[in-house]
């Protein structure tokens, strides 16, 4: 390999210029962050994110990246870690998902505080936040199969996007910048428990700290830190660790792991940038749930809508998904969840409030609905069947079919491939708004949400510092 992967990412990150990126690209990441504030405001009240604050806060430090909503000024990398959290915690921020799952407005927090450190303007914050996705997206595609299903999460991937993000705005060169890939990229692998089985605060905080961490990682770059420029394709770089890459000739290795045949796609990876930009390829979450849920959430709302169908009459309901569904969604905790965290991800849950109650939304998940009578009847009678048919058609498509049998012995199902907020079926303007509207309900008037959305769909004209100022409730 004449140029290792991270300086010809490099290269590319540190050339991007504002003036380079097409209107519909800018546009798009309007759309992302307006989501992404919409996230923020939703989780203001919610205990993991305030218990880092509260630390934070106690902590003290210099005053230099302000928390979306709060209003709190602090160190730019302790306020990316709460921003990212804040952004995550309710499990409704955007999605994509290829050999892995990503979801790339974690890593907005990262333009934002150092935009604001380095008082730049927004249009250097939007290039920065084009590279998050660009490179997170591109990573999803690179190891097949991904990350996820060798038992990694997907925060291992993040770790080398964060510090090309902070690095764009510290304004590194393309030395530095591979320094800040190969610092960050050497101690984030994260593995996958977080989102399996019984489920904690972490399973949306190991992302929020891969971004936290690419942070001090350019920071360090900026002051000379070195870092392993072969942190990909080196020996015992991410793919020879991760198998099915063989370090002395530089090419794929054939190996086969529990049927899997593990390989790497560098030219998902570095081919063709500045072509086409990966955010316009990126989902957006209808709901606040794991993403596999969505299709599944969408087919039995229609099923019980189109058929004036009540829970009371329910008998049982199949839900025919793919097999890393089931794995993920349908374990024993996910019948008894205790936490939002667990519930989100548990699709027994979801389908069974989205039964009861025709709908899902952020209220799903509260305490007085975890322990609900009504769903908790329901969620006994829901069994996942894994379909071999399915698992050939994802990740191109998202198939689900729902059966509800009702007690009278009527049969209804709905088949769908892809939820709302693909971009095959993007969430509109107004699905936005309102999606924004109801997260921000309890903390906004609605003069302050227009005129938020509107500092938003404008912010290439402000500076970070006062965009930020403005995101303040």
């Amino acid at each position: 390999m004449e140029k290792s992967l991270a300086r010809q990412i490099a290269e590319f990150a540190v050339n991007l210029k504002y003036e380079d990126l097409p209107e519909n690209v800018i546009y798009e990441v309007k759309r992302y962050l307006y989501d992404s504030v919409g996230c923020a405001y939703g989780a203001y009240k919610t205990k993991d994110v305030n218990i880092l604050r509260d630390i934070y806060l106690e902590m003290g430090g210099k005053e230099e990246a302000t928390l979306i909503g709060f209003g709190n000024k602090m160190p730019a990398v302790n306020a990316t870690l709460v921003n990212s959290l804040a952004i995550r915690a309710l499990d409704f921020n955007d999605i994509y998902w290829k050999e892995d799952p990503s979801h790339p407005s974690d890593i907005i927090p990262a333009a934002l505080s150092i935009g604001e450190l380095m008082d730049l303007p927004m249009k250097d914050v939007i290039t920065a936040i084009v590279l998050a996705y660009e490179f997170e997206q591109r990573l999803c595609e690179f190891a097949t199969p991904g990350v996820r299903e060798r038992k990694w999460h997907h925060a291992t991937l993040t770790q080398f996007v964060s510090p090309i993000v902070a690095g764009k705005l510290l304004g590194l060169t393309i030395d530095q910048m591979v320094n800040a890939i190969g610092i960050n990229g050497s101690h984030n692998h994260t593995i996958g428990c977080p989102t399996a089985g019984k489920l904690t605060m972490m399973k949306n905080t190991v992302d929020p700290m891969a971004v936290q961490s690419g942070v001090f990682a350019a920071l360090m770059a900026k002051k000379g830190y070195t870092g392993t420029e072969a942190v990909f394709e080196g020996k015992e770089g991410f793919m020879d660790v991760f198998l099915g890459w063989d370090v002395s000739s530089q090419s794929i290795k054939d190996i086969s792991v529990n049927n899997h045949n593990l390989s790497w796609d560098i030219e998902k990876l570095i081919g063709n940038l500045g072509t086409n930009y990966k955010i316009l390829e990126c989902s957006m979450k209808a709901f606040p749930t794991e993403a596999l849920t969505h299709t599944h959430i969408t087919a039995t709302l229609k099923v019980m809508l189109k058929n004036n169908l009540s829970y009371e009459n329910i008998d049982t309901v199949t839900i025919t998904t793919i097999a890393r569904a089931c794995d993920i969604l349908f374990d024993q905790h996910k019948y008894h969840p205790e936490s939002r965290e667990t519930a989100d991800h548990s699709l027994p849950y979801c389908i069974a409030a989205a039964i009861v109650d025709k709908k899902i939304t952020t209220q799903s998940f509260s305490e007085e609905k975890l322990n609900d009578p009504r769903i908790r009847e329901v969620i006994m009678k829901i069994k996942g069947e894994a379909s071999i048919e399915f698992e050939k058609m994802f990740p191109a498509k998202q198939p689900s079919k729902v059966v509800i049998k009702t007690k009278e012995g009527n049969e209804y199902s709905e088949y769908l491939e892809y939820p709302k907020g693909d971009p095959r079926e993007p969430m509109t303007l107004e699905d936005l708004e309102n999606k924004f509207n109801a997260l921000s309900a309890n903390l906004l008037s609605a003069d302050r949400q227009n005129k938020i959305k509107d500092i938003i769909f404008n912010c290439d004209t402000l500076s970070t510092k006062e965009f930020m100022k403005e995101l303040i409730i």
